[in-house]
């Protein structure tokens, strides 16, 4: 029950954050081009490979399974944005945005993967200093 309960909590609070972090992002640039989605997703990709190896059993600083899926699941899961970064890219596709479309499905991709091995490489070495 307690691991429902940490995915539930995590998820409410990374949906906030990326509510917020929309509105701000889009509030700064505005909402032309999906940039507050992109930052999300990038954001959270850092975050969940530098969290996951972190705290990976045989990582620098091993956490416990409740912890882990708060914040993987839970609060990466409710702050990173697939389906909304789905519906952009459907959006600009049906206005006909073939570039800008293509120009965010490879931006998303490339940096979602780059902000994931950062987190990673991140994390392994602070195992590196700490170990």
């Amino acid at each position: 029950m307690i691991t429902w309960l940490a995915v539930a909590v995590g998820s409410a609070l990374g949906g906030m954050a990326r509510y917020g972090v929309g509105l701000a992002v889009g509030r700064a640039v505005g909402n032309a081009f999906p940039w507050g989605t992109l930052l999300i997703n990038v954001l959270g990709s850092f975050v969940i490979g530098f969290y996951s190896a972190l705290t990976a059993p045989s990582g620098p600083m091993p956490g416990s399974a409740t912890a882990r899926v708060f914040v993987m699941v839970g609060i990466c899961g409710g702050f990173t944005t697939f389906s909304s970064f789905s519906l952009q890219t459907a959006d600009l596709l049906a206005a006909g945005e073939l570039v800008a479309a293509a120009s965010y499905i490879v931006s998303s991709v490339a940096l979602c993967v780059a902000g994931t091995f950062l987190g990673y490489w991140l994390a392994t070495r602070i195992g590196m200093t700490l170990g």
